[in-house]
């Protein structure tokens, strides 16, 4: 019985923690190149000071972010307008580029 309850949880724990789209980190630095690096920078260190730093965020964090932006449940004047016109490829090879960029931190002295 326990078996019979605990294998559809773990089967569904395993669907929402997997991406729902393969992600491409070449592709994404395209598009990031294109759409995101006047406020974002080239990689990913924000060139404005109302944007946000994207180097080396979680990758779930990110497909979130642009996820709760495409769908209005996050806002933002500028990021509501570029997010619409992302698909699920775009969101998912944006959140693998800019996690695949490794940030280092240096404590003060």
């Amino acid at each position: 019985m326990k078996l019979t309850i605990c294998m559809p949880l773990l089967a569904a724990s395993v669907m929402i923690c997997a991406p729902a789209v393969a992600q491409d980190a070449k592709a994404g630095r395209a598009t990031a190149s294109a759409q995101c690096a006047v406020c974002h920078g080239p990689n990913g260190i924000a060139q404005m000071p109302t944007a946000a730093n994207l180097a080396g965020q979680q990758e779930l964090y990110l497909a979130k972010a642009l996820e709760d932006f495409r769908s209005g449940k996050r806002e933002n004047e500028m990021m509501t307008v570029i997010a619409k016109g992302l698909s699920n490829s775009d969101v998912a090879n944006l959140a693998a580029w800019y996690s695949s960029i490794q940030v280092t931190v240096q404590p003060p002295p």
